[in-house]
């Protein structure tokens, strides 16, 4: 399976376009807009700037541990929670 490693994100605010080169070892949580400086973050549901913005998702939703990529979160939430 080919992974696409670039994406252009579009801004929600202004529609400024940039192509940018994704990561294959994190998901980008947050991401800066060029033009209007708005921080960008996924909308629910999403892992990351690239998967809710860009015109590709991000390689780690795309490989076959998709799923899997999430769960260390969700247990790193479930453990903070029990801490509070």
């Amino acid at each position: 399976m080919t992974v696409t490693l670039e994406s252009v994100i579009t801004c929600p605010n202004c529609g400024h376009q940039a192509a940018e080169i994704m990561p294959t070892d994190a998901c980008t949580y947050f991401y800066e807009c060029t033009s209007c400086q708005t921080l960008l973050k996924p909308l629910a549901g999403d892992c990351c700037v690239f998967c809710s913005y860009g015109t590709a998702k991000c390689p780690r939703f795309k490989s076959k541990r998709a799923v899997a990529h999430k769960a260390p979160i969700w247990g790193f939430l479930f453990a903070l929670s029990v801490q509070l």
